[in-house]
C-alpha cells in the first residue's frame, strides 16, 4: 500500500502542476497520472524536448536506486528493455509544503503485453520472451534482478515489435531480498523458492508471464500449487509445446537467461519444422513394382514360346512326311 505521503502526492498534483528542479533547474509540467506503486507515482509530463515520464517519490533512496538501474540499461546500447534516463533532481511542492525527489525518463508508448498478444496471437509470445530474456541477461550480468516482473510493466512498441519495461521500481541488487513483487509472478508464493534476488527469480516470472498471456487471468493457488501449474501447462496446446522450458524455469534449473532463451528458440524451431512437415503435400503412392517386374519378366519368355511352337510343328511335319514316304515305299515294293 502507498504511504500517506504518496497518497497526498496523488491527490494534490493535478494536471498542469509545474515541477521545477532544485539543482539542475529543469522544469516540467504534469499532464496526467500514468501509474502508481509502492514507492512512487509516475506522471506523463511535458518538457522542453517533448513528452517524458516523470516519477515522484518521497523516498530519495528509492529514487537513487532506480536511477542507477536506468543508467545500467543505458550502458547496454543494444538493449532497449528499460526507458532511457534523462534527469534526476529534487523539487519543492507548494501544495504539500515539502521537498520530494523525482527522476525523468523516456515516455514509452504502446499496448501492454497482454493486449498485444490478444490482438496479434500467441505465436508472438516466444518472440517477445526471447527479446525480454536478452535484456534480462544484460541486467543480470550487471548485478541486478528485475524483481517485480509482470505483464503490467511491459509495453510492446513498434513496428518492429519490441518489448519495453515501464517500471523499474522492483529492481534489486543480486543477493538481497526482493523489494517488490506481485504474488502470481512470485516463486515464493507458489512454493518454488525464496525471494532472494537472483537470476532464477526473474526466469520464474518469465514462465508465469507466458502462462498469463495464454490464460488471460491470474489465478489463486490451490492446496497443491505445483500440481496446479503443471495441469495448466499440460492442459493448453500452446503451453504444452513449451512445457520443458516452462518446467525448467519454474523449478529454477536455468543458470542464466541466455540458457532459457536458447531452449525457447530450440522449441520454436522444432514446432516450426513439424508444421512445415505437416503442411507438405504427401507424394502420390508409387505403384507396386511387382506387376511391372512380372510383365518385364514375362515378355522375354514370349519369344522362346513362339520358337518352341515352331520347332514342335516342324517335328510333326517331318514325322508325318517320314511316315508318308515309308508308306509309299512299303506299298511299291
Amino acid at each position: 500500500m502507498m504511504n500517506d505521503a504518496l497518497t497526498s502526492l496523488a491527490c494534490s498534483l493535478a494536471p498542469g502542476t509545474a515541477i521545477q528542479g532544485k539543482w539542475n533547474g529543469k522544469s516540467y509540467r504534469l499532464l496526467k497520472q500514468l501509474g502508481k506503486g509502492a514507492n512512487g507515482i509516475v506522471y506523463l509530463a511535458e518538457a522542453s524536448g517533448g513528452h517524458v515520464a516523470l516519477k515522484i517519490s518521497s523516498d530519495s533512496m528509492s529514487v537513487t536506486s532506480e536511477v542507477n538501474v536506468l543508467k545500467s540499461f543505458s550502458k547496454a546500447r543494444s538493449q532497449t528493455m528499460g526507458p532511457s534516463f534523462f534527469d534526476a533532481d529534487d523539487a519543492f511542492i507548494p501544495q504539500l509544503n515539502k521537498n520530494v525527489s523525482f527522476y525523468v525518463m523516456e515516455y514509452i508508448e504502446g499496448p501492454l503485453l497482454p493486449q498485444y498478444i490478444s490482438s496479434k496471437g500467441t505465436e508472438w509470445i516466444p518472440v517477445l520472451m526471447v527479446q525480454l530474456l536478452s535484456s534480462l541477461s544484460v541486467l543480470h550480468q550487471q548485478g541486478w534482478v528485475f524483481g517485480d516482473l509482470k505483464p503490467e510493466n511491459l509495453i510492446v512498441t513498434g513496428p518492429p515489435a519490441a518489448i519495453r519495461c515501464i517500471d523499474v521500481g522492483g529492481t534489486t541488487k543480486q543477493g538481497r531480498a526482493i523489494k517488490e513483487y506481485t504474488e502470481f509472478y512470485d516463486r515464493g508464493y507458489w512454493g518454488y523458492g525464496t525471494r532472494k534476488a537472483e537470476p532464477s527469480y526473474d526466469l520464474f516470472a518469465v514462465a508465469m508471464i507466458m502462462i498469463h498471456c495464454v490464460q488471460k487471468k491470474e489465478c489463486k493457488k490451490t492446496g497443491k500449487p505445483k500440481e496446479q501449474l503443471r495441469s495448466i501447462i499440460e492442459g493448453h496446446p500452446f503451453l504444452n509445446k513449451y512445457k520443458k522450458v516452462l518446467f525448467s524455469a519454474l523449478n529454477g534449473q536455468y543458470p542464466s537467461a541466455e540458457a532459457m532463451k536458447h531452449d525457447i528458440l530450440t522449441a520454436g524451431q522444432c514446432i516450426g519444422s513439424k508444421r512445415k512437415d505437416a503442411a507438405k503435400p504427401k507424394p502420390p503412392q508409387a505403384k507396386p513394382r511387382q506387376g511391372t517386374v512380372s510383365q518385364t519378366r514375362y515378355k522375354p519368355k514370349q519369344k522362346p514360346a513362339k520358337n518352341n511352337g515352331l520347332f514342335e510343328t516342324t517335328l510333326i511335319l517331318i514325322s508325318v512326311l517320314a511316315l508318308y514316304f515309308a508308306y509309299i515305299v512299303f506299298f511299291l515294293i
